[in-house]
Formats: structure tokens, C-alpha cells, sequence
């Protein structure tokens, strides 16, 4: 018998050690920290009692992910850049598309594709059709000009190819493009941007199908999921050169 949704959320939290998660949600207060830190902060992010952080820090420090300043602050130690740069050496950006496309898919969504710029063109380098028994004609390799389609918008918009463009304002505001019918009269999509860590646009995650079935609720749906996707794949993509134009695409194709 095949388990719910629920009893899986059940044995998962049965799993989880507080302890840990309670030293974690310290380290991640340090993820939107631009300048050392003092224990109050930690303690008014996190809700935990001062000893209790002060106990956690000190194991931060002595394993070097946290250190303490001579202002008695707190920062990120060196311990925490040593795992960023083997997380860049093992990061597969194919791999990380392979899954997150099919997580989109896998919720109901229309078919998920990747796109990045080349040239005045944007190139469609990872693809995952959708469930749905009719699919709009998205493959691998496609070439579609900057001025058409939903990718084609969110690349204009954050990639410098659009920047000054007042209409793309919207897109710029909300992280979400839609096109209705641009590229075929029949097939509508939605996309939204893909940044690296330095807030480079690494690429446009896509959603597109028949027009038919963008309805209000569809669309609705689907922006949450899209933008949610696109948020995970920029925390994954640490760095700036995970596509590089001196190198061939790895591409992906899942039917």
C-alpha cells in the first residue's frame, strides 16, 4: 500500500533530531548577514534562549564555522568556505535541473524547460515534458529570438539585454513573465529568472503548453510553483560560471 503524503511528513519528523535543527537555524541566520552579528540578533532570528545559541557557537567555533570578532560579534568562519568550495566542485548544474524540472512536473505542472541567452537568441538547453496527453513543440536545442516568449522576457529583463526597457518593468517587479501565444498562436508560457549567488542571471525556467489549459487557476498555481523552483535553483547555483560560453552545454531531454 502505497504511503500519504502525510504519513511520509509523519516518519520524516520523527527522524529529525531538535538538537540539530536548533544549531542549523543558528547557522542560518548568518545566510542574510552581511556584517558581524551580535548574540541579541541570533537570539530575536531564531527564538532561542541566549545560553542555548552561546552553547551552539562555541561548537560552531571550534569545528571554524563561526568565529568571534574581538567585538565580541559574530561572523562565518573559514570552515564554511571550505564547504562552499567543494560544494562548487561537486555542484552539476544538469543534474540539479534534471531534478527540479521533474519535481515541476511530477505536481501537475505543463511541461518545464531551462533557457539561457546565446547571443540575441536564447536557447532551450533542458526539457521535461509534462503528463498531459497534448505538449506544445519545445525540444532541446530550440533557438527562439530575445523578443519572443516568456523566457525571452525574464532573459531581456535581468540578462542586460532589456534592462532600460520600461515594459519590462512588471517582470523586473514580480520575477514572473508570461507569453500568450508570441512564438506559436496556440501554446502559452510562464517563466521566471535564475540567478547565481553574485545575483547574475544564470537562465529562464519555463512552463508552456496548449493555451487551453492556462486557465486562471492553472496560471495561479503555476506561478507559485515556478517562482519556488527558480528560487531553489538559484540557491543551489553558488557560482557564476556553472554555464559558461566557453564550453558546450550539457543538455537534457526526459519524456
Amino acid at each position: 500500500m502505497k504511503s500519504s503524503p502525510a504519513d511520509q511528513d509523519s516518519r520524516n519528523a520523527a527522524l529529525k533530531v531538535a538538537s540539530l535543527e536548533r544549531a542549523l537555524s543558528v547557522l542560518k541566520v548568518f545566510e542574510t548577514a552581511d556584517e558581524p552579528i551580535p548574540l541579541s540578533h541570533i537570539a530575536t532570528e531564531t527564538g532561542l534562549y541566549k545560553s542555548t545559541i552561546l552553547r551552539l557557537l562555541l561548537s560552531f567555533e571550534d569545528f571554524g564555522y563561526i568565529r568571534r570578532t574581538e567585538e565580541g560579534l559574530y561572523a562565518l568562519g573559514p570552515g564554511v568556505f571550505r564547504l562552499g568550495i567543494r560544494y562548487r566542485k561537486q555542484f552539476r548544474l544538469d543534474a540539479a535541473l534534471n531534478s527540479v524540472l521533474r519535481g515541476l512536473v511530477a505536481k501537475g505542472t505543463e511541461s518545464a524547460s531551462f533557457h539561457v541567452r546565446e547571443g540575441e537568441n536564447r536557447v532551450c538547453i533542458a526539457r521535461v515534458d509534462s503528463n498531459h496527453p497534448t505538449l506544445d513543440r519545445v525540444a532541446v536545442g530550440d533557438v527562439r529570438p530575445l523578443a519572443f516568449g516568456a523566457a525571452g522576457k525574464v532573459i531581456r529583463a535581468f540578462g542586460g539585454a532589456g534592462e532600460s526597457d520600461p515594459a519590462l518593468d512588471e517582470v523586473r517587479r514580480d520575477r514572473i513573465a508570461i507569453s500568450y501565444g508570441e512564438v506559436d498562436p496556440a501554446c502559452w508560457a510562464i517563466a521566471s529568472p535564475v540567478f547565481s549567488i553574485s545575483g547574475r542571471l544564470l537562465g529562464a525556467l519555463s512552463l508552456s503548453g496548449p493555451k487551453e489549459r492556462f486557465t486562471d487557476e492553472a496560471v495561479a498555481m503555476m506561478r507559485t510553483l515556478l517562482i519556488e523552483a527558480a528560487q531553489e535553483l538559484s540557491e543551489m547555483a553558488i557560482a557564476d560560471d556553472v554555464i559558461a560560453s566557453d564550453r558546450p552545454f550539457r543538455v537534457i531531454v526526459r519524456n
